[in-house]
């Protein structure tokens, strides 16, 4: 028995005539696919095969002309000998002999070298974030905690239970007790009273606080060394308390905004039929709400200026309601708030994060006195990496953004300096 590699076939001319006991690899066979060499395989071993075509410079190969004798069965029968194989047999897709397959899927369900990752509130965003970052595989553990007695567990041995059929490794358990918190890397915190038609973001403001406060105090017991990314609304002034009541450093305190407005954006876009929702190319700078900044000078469409394919006054009602998509989901639902996307952002956040990040996105962070802006916690251009923001990136806005955002960052401002 031979292995029959790619360079087998190169050196073939027209025909590579195999015996039938030889191993053909995916690689081989793919390029005698590109060089139009005809695999012809011996089937009768006790006769050799006679190529059709022949040429001096790039002969026929022959390949076990005759029949191996079969093997006597081992105690190691079916494993595989040192150089038995190639390893040329590896390639993206191809098919593995069963006794050669790593078993990495199996054994990276009990392996401890991925971070583990926890979601506070089992609500509908709580629950569709834990499912989208279990689905990744990135995480050795999610942990879920609502105070609600059995529907953290309940969900999680739900979701859990889908692993087979959507393929991830990253085991998903329940609890009621913010001790369950230990040993997470990154937290996202979803908890607190959803907004309700009518009730304006600020409206949340007092009920949430207490909600966040306690969340804090059990994560600076229990994850001391964790990266949060909050949620919960309204979102600047949570993202300040977390910070706040942790007194983690800010680049390990992040909410969660830009990514969902400039999603929401980039569809709504979509919508006009010029583009496919991830080819434009968009960010949502300011507050989660009515001081939300979307830099047009900076929008495209597969490299070309948005500004240019969208009539003035059809993009500025784009913009007005992305401002508005949350306050629009809530009034069609009647009951309840959105939760696909605000999960689905949450969760690539924290994905990035573990990669080690660099894409640019926007997020609420701390100013620090950038864009010129007070110092506070406000939507800028940020990269991520492990341990949280890596940067601020400094963007060319026009001055008429630039003006905006600061009016946004003094609106926020206030309202941090009311919260206490």
């Amino acid at each position: 028995m031979s292995v029959v590699s790619v360079a087998d076939v190169e050196n073939a001319n027209g025909v590579l005539v195999v015996g039938a006991r030889d191993i053909l690899t995916p690689l081989a066979a793919d390029r005698a696919k590109e060089l139009n060499v005809r695999i012809e395989r011996s089937n009768n071993p006790a006769k050799e095969v006679t190529s059709p075509v022949v040429s001096p410079s790039r002969p026929t190969i022959q390949l076990s002309a005759k029949a191996e004798p079969a093997a006597k069965p081992t105690a190691n029968a079916g494993a595989v000998q040192p150089g038995a194989l190639s390893g040329a047999l590896y390639r993206r897709g191809a098919p593995v002999p069963a006794a050669m397959r790593v078993r990495g899927d199996a054994a990276s369900a009990s392996r401890d070298d991925r971070p583990r990752a926890a979601v506070i509130g089992a609500g509908h965003v709580g629950a569709m974030t834990a499912l989208r970052l279990a689905e990744t595989s990135l995480f050795s553990r999610v942990m879920v905690v609502d105070i609600v007695p059995g529907l953290a567990a309940g969900l999680a041995l739900d979701m859990w239970h889908s692993a087979s059929l959507r393929g991830f490794t990253t085991r998903i358990e329940g609890s009621t007790d913010l001790s369950a918190l230990e040993g997470a890397s990154y937290i996202v915190m979803t908890a607190g009273r959803p907004r309700q038609p009518g009730m304006s973001r600020t409206d949340l403001t007092g009920v949430n606080a207490e909600i966040v406060g306690n969340v804090a105090d059990g994560i600076r017991r229990y994850a001391p060394a964790s990266v949060v990314v909050v949620v919960t609304n309204p979102l600047e002034e949570m993202t300040h308390l977390m910070a706040k009541r942790t007194g983690f450093p800010s680049a390990r305190v992040i909410g969660m905004a830009g990514v969902l407005d400039s999603a929401r954006f980039c569809s709504l876009v979509a919508l006009e039929g010029i583009a496919r929702p991830q080819d434009v190319d968009a960010i949502a700078l300011g507050s989660h709400g009515a001081e939300m900044v979307i830099p047009l000078s900076l929008a495209k469409v597969q490299g070309r200026p948005l500004e240019q394919l969208i009539p003035k006054d059809r993009l500025a009602a784009i913009v007005e309601r992305a401002r508005d998509s949350g306050a629009e989901v809530v009034k069609l639902l009647q009951k309840g708030s959105a939760y696909f996307s605000p999960a689905e952002s949450a969760a690539s956040m924290v994905a990035a994060m573990v990669k080690g990040g660099s894409d640019l996105i926007a997020a609420c962070v701390q100013s620090a006195g950038a864009y010129g802006v007070d110092d506070t916690r406000i939507g800028l251009p940020v990269r991520l990496g492990t341990d949280g923001v890596k940067e601020i990136v400094d963007l060319p806005l026009r001055p008429d953004e630039r003006t905006a955002l600061a009016a946004a960052a003094g609106s926020i401002a206030k309202r941090i300096s009311e919260l206490g």
